[in-house]
């Protein structure tokens, strides 16, 4: 018999799913040879990257464009110790073709950050990984 600890490995696309379902990640990267994490809005786009606006000038931009990184979001109800995690993986590059920079325009995230030299940056859903905590009744001890 297999104990239920209210953990569970998420699909594909009910990872993503619940991904879409919030507005702010984080994105995962190495900045001088460092681990770094920045929050940010995102949105989901049609084939399930994740994409980003930006300044074309920030510092993430330039860390990021060609490389492999990681984004993760997640939920957590703390009082039901429930929620889940979600983490895609794939190479982030700026969206340079501009009919897709004009369709992202109208379909992508707004940026957050008040810029005039905005970009967007896909990040290519190559591997997506989620779990689920269901939670507990009792507390632990």
């Amino acid at each position: 018999m297999v104990k239920d600890d209210g953990f569970h490995v998420l699909g594909r696309q009910e990872a993503l799913r619940l991904l879409a379902k919030v507005p702010v990640g984080r994105v995962v990267y190495t900045r001088r040879a460092l681990p770094a994490v920045l929050p940010v809005n995102f949105c989901l786009d049609e084939d399930s990257s994740v994409l980003l606006h930006t300044s074309a000038g920030s510092d993430l931009v330039r860390a990021i464009d060609g490389a492999v990184v990681a984004f993760e979001a997640d939920e957590f109800q703390a009082a039901t110790r429930s929620g889940w995690s979600v983490v895609v993986t794939g190479r982030a590059t700026v969206v340079t073709d501009p009919a897709e920079h004009e369709r992202l325009t109208r379909t992508g995230p707004d940026s957050w950050m008040n810029e005039r030299d905005g970009v967007f940056v896909r990040i290519e859903s190559e591997m997506v990984t989620g779990r689920e905590l269901t939670g507990t009744t009792a507390a632990l001890g």
